[in-house]
C-alpha cells in the first residue's frame, strides 16, 4: 500500500496532480477519453494519479478500497448524450471524487485544517467550470471585473499594472487593517492563474461585512470578500 500524504502541502499537491490529469482526460485528450469509454465494456471509472496522468479502468476489487472510488459506469452514459454534455457530466462527478480524497486524506486534520485545504483547492476552476466555460474570475472571489470608464465605440483600456513579486515596501494586509481608513490605500493582488500581483486601489470599504471594491489601473473595479483574500494571503498593502 502506498504511503498517503500527510501535510497540508503534500495534500494540495496530491490533489493538484491528480487535478490535472483529469483536466487534461476531459480537454485536450478528450478524444482518447471519449474512446476509451466503450460502453460495450463493464463498469468504467476515470481515474486521477498523482504524477499527472489520467486512466480509464474497472473499479478496484479491493473490498473496502483504499481510496473513495470514482464514480461507476461513465462509458453506459456515453452514447446516450451529446457529446459535451457526457464530457461536464465525467467533470463534475471527477470534481466530487476529487474533493473526497482531498478529505479522505484530511481526516485527521482539526476544522481549520480542513478549511484551509478546501480554500487552496477552491482557488481552481472546477473541472465542470472548465468544460462548460462557467469559469470564474481569476482572483477567486466568484464576482465579475466591471468595466468603469468604457463607453460604446471606445478602445480597449490598457492592461492593469501587474509585476511578479509584490514590492518590497509592502505587507500583507491583515485583520487590524480593515477599518475606514482603508479606502484610498493602494494594495498588490495577487490572482494564483496569472501569477501575478496587481496594482489595485481601495475605492470603498464595509467594514461590518469586511468586503472591499477595489479598482485596477485598467480601470475595472472588483468586490472582494477581505477575510478570504487575508485567509490566502492574497493582498500586500503598500506602505503610504
Amino acid at each position: 500500500m502506498a504511503e498517503h500524504p500527510r501535510t497540508l502541502d503534500e495534500i494540495f499537491d496530491d490533489c493538484s496532480k491528480r487535478r490535472e490529469g483529469l483536466m487534461r482526460a476531459i480537454t485536450k485528450e478528450s478524444d482518447k477519453l471519449y474512446n476509451a469509454c466503450d460502453p460495450e465494456k463493464e463498469n468504467l471509472c476515470l481515474y486521477g494519479h498523482p504524477d499527472g496522468s489520467w486512466e480509464v479502468g474497472l473499479p478496484a476489487e479491493e473490498v473496502p478500497p483504499e481510496l473513495p472510488e470514482p464514480v461507476l459506469g461513465i462509458n453506459f452514459a456515453r452514447d446516450g448524450m451529446h457529446r459535451k454534455d457526457w464530457l461536464a457530466l465525467v467533470a463534475v462527478h471527477s470534481d466530487c471524487w476529487l474533493l473526497s480524497v482531498a478529505f479522505f486524506y484530511g481526516a485527521k486534520m482539526d476544522r481549520h485544517g480542513r478549511e484551509k485545504l478546501f480554500r487552496m483547492l477552491n482557488q481552481y476552476p472546477t473541472l465542470y467550470e472548465t468544460v462548460t466555460g462557467h469559469v470564474p474570475n481569476k482572483s477567486g472571489t466568484g464576482k465579475k471585473r466591471k468595466q468603469t470608464n468604457a463607453t460604446a465605440g471606445a478602445p480597449e483600456p490598457p492592461p492593469a499594472q501587474a509585476a511578479d513579486t509584490p514590492l518590497a515596501s509592502g505587507r500583507l494586509l491583515r485583520v487590524s487593517d480593515i477599518t475606514p481608513q482603508l479606502v484610498g490605500r493602494q494594495a498588490e493582488l495577487y490572482w494564483p492563474d496569472d501569477n501575478l500581483w496587481y496594482l489595485v486601489e481601495i475605492a470603498r470599504l464595509d467594514v461590518k461585512e469586511r468586503n472591499a471594491t477595489i479598482q485596477y489601473t485598467s480601470g475595472e473595479i472588483e468586490d472582494l470578500d477581505l477575510m478570504e483574500i487575508i485567509d490566502n494571503g492574497h493582498m500586500s498593502l503598500l506602505n503610504q
